[in-house]
Formats: C-alpha cells, structure tokens, sequence
C-alpha cells in the first residue's frame, strides 16, 4: 500500500459501452491489478449512466482500499463522438440521449482528480499499440467491428485525434450510396453493412423470405432474436446462409480496408471487437480484396492481423493515455 502511495503508479481507467461498464485499477506496465463491471443502464439517460459509472469507481476503491489520492487520475473512454479538447461527449449512437454531455469535468468535479476522456476505438488503438499486436508499428489502424464499427489512428507512433478530437470514426466511412440508413443519420456505411447488427438483420431478413438455415433452429424458431453470435456459429457449422451473409459482409469490410490502406498506407490494419472472433471467415475475403484493388505498393506493405487484447483493449489503452498526458 506504501509502494503504491509514494508512486502514485495507478490510474482508473473506465470503458463506457452501450450495455456495461468496465473500471479498472491499471499500472504504469499495463497490469490490470482489479476490476469491476457494472451494466450501463443507458435506457435511463446520461444521468443514471453517470451515476452508474461513479458507483464503478466507488465500488472499486472501497474493494481495493485506495484513497483516491494515491491515483494519478481517471481515464474514461466511451463509444461515440468525443470532442477531447472540451472533454465531451457530442453524440453517441449506442447512449440515448447523450448529446454534448460534458463528462470529463462531471467526473473530475466528483473525484478532484485529474480526468481524461477519450473515444473507445482510439483508446483500443492505443491499447494495442502499447501492450498488444501493433507494439512494433509506427502507422496502422484499427477496426473494432461488434454491434457497431469503430476505428482508431496511430501515425508516426502516435494516435490521431483529429482537430477536435473526433477522427478515426471508420464504421461510418459511406461505402455504399445507394444502401441502407445507418443510425448516424448517413446512408451507406460501413456500419450498417459490415457490423455484427448488419449481419444478423441480413440474416433475419433472408431466413423471413424462405430461405433454409439452422439459425432458425438455434434461437429455438425466435428468428427476431438473431444476433451476430448466432450467424458466427451457424457458419461454424457449415449452414451456407450464414456464410454468404459473412461473405458479404467481408466483401464491404475489404471495400473499406482498401480505402484505408490507399490512404493511410499504413503497416497494418488491426481487427478486433466480437465479430473478430470470425477469424479467417471474416478476414481471408476482405485481404484478397485489399490485394486485388488497393496501390499495389501499399496493398504489399500491409498486415492485416487480429488483436491481441481483446475486451482489455480499451481498458488499457485508456490507462495509457492518461500516464502518458
């Protein structure tokens, strides 16, 4: 207890997602010494999901006996819109009612610590870059691709943020201006074709129509509640349905991969998130196309690799940017 007050080697870091919310203590050497999970409750507004993210912290200091003095600060990184300047959050698809919620400084104001806040993507990239896949790349991106699709940017070793913090929002890059409505508003994009949500609602939509599949059989003949998970594990086992809706999915990911490569020209593309778990099903079609329609020169020099980290990502890409600001 000495060591760590006289150090002051910790921070708390907080992943702030659509369903749950993760706190963490982290060390300096990306250690994450506790945890605690909470579910963020985002159907009852900014107010209840705030409180629940404090009673997360709360939980975890009083667990750990930790005087918030002895932490060098808090780290919060959330899904959406982040203006990192002012510390808000301008819009978040996955958190009703969160328009300019200037949560850095709520949160700051509540602890009297130093607060930082940053996009959840870019906090993954960081993550990985620090303690995973990308630690020996100068330039790459990454792609979080689960209910939604996300992305960050490290360049010369740093992350980019953007001029006001708000860059590397890669799920909404417009691939198809003839496809469906995403819910950012936009029309096309790669969220809404490529995400874990687009694969199950194209599944659901198909299977309505006639079409054969064990899907059905696995949500017990409930086909309204297929989720990405299941159209993973029926393809595991062979079901043609829900290896052509991965097919296509794949083909909208790699559309997307050869804009990033052609104008990042970066050393690798890094994917994670829960539809990563694909594997080669998702990424095998997606590195043909890159090869076949990016710069020969660039399309040559990238990796495109799953992550390390998994869910930690975020958490300790989180820690790493408040040590290192």
């Amino acid at each position: 207890m000495a060591e760590r007050k006289k150090q002051k080697s910790l921070v708390i870091a907080v992943d702030l997602g659509g369903t749950k919310i993760l706190a963490a203590l982290v060390s300096r050497d990306g250690r994450i010494v506790a945890r605690e999970r909470r579910l963020t409750g985002a159907e009852g507004g900014p107010r209840v999901v705030i409180d629940r993210l404090c009673g997360a912290i709360d939980a975890l200091l009083e667990r750990e006996k930790i005087d918030i003095s002895q932490l060098q600060g808090i780290s919060v990184s959330a899904a959406g819109g982040i203006d990192d300047k002012k510390g808000v959050v301008t819009k978040s698809p996955n958190l009703p009612g969160w328009h300019d919620i200037p949560l850095r400084d709520m949160v700051k104001e509540r602890y009297n610590l130093t607060t930082f806040l940053i996009n959840d993507a870019s906090a993954a990239a960081l993550g990985e870059h620090r303690f995973g896949v990308a630690r020996d790349a100068r330039n790459f991106v990454l792609l979080t691709i689960g209910t939604g699709i996300g992305g960050g940017i490290v360049i010369d070793g740093k992350l980019y943020h953007g001029a006001v913090g708000s860059a590397g929002e890669l799920g909404h890059m417009t691939i198809d201006v003839n496809g469906p409505v995403c819910k950012c508003g936009n029309i096309g994009c790669l969220e809404v074709l490529a995400s874990g949500t687009a694969m199950a609602e194209e599944a659901r939509r198909r299977i309505k129509q006639g079409e054969p599949s064990i899907l059905a059989d696995l949500v017990g003949g409930n086909i309204d509640t297929i989720s990405g998970k299941e159209v993973g594990d029926a393809a595991e086992k062979g079901d043609a349905l829900a290896l052509d809706v991965i097919r296509h999915a794949a083909t909208y990911l790699g559309i997307g991969m050869v804009n990033l490569v052609n104008i990042f020209n970066p050393e690798m593309i890094v994917v994670g998130g829960g539809v990563s778990s694909l594997g080669e099903l998702l990424l095998a079609p997606a590195r043909r196309l890159v090869q076949e329609r990016a710069f020969p020169v660039s399309a040559r020099a990238v990796k495109i690799v799953l992550a390390k980290l998994g869910n930690e990502a975020g958490i300790l890409g989180a820690a790493a940017y408040a040590f290192e600001h």
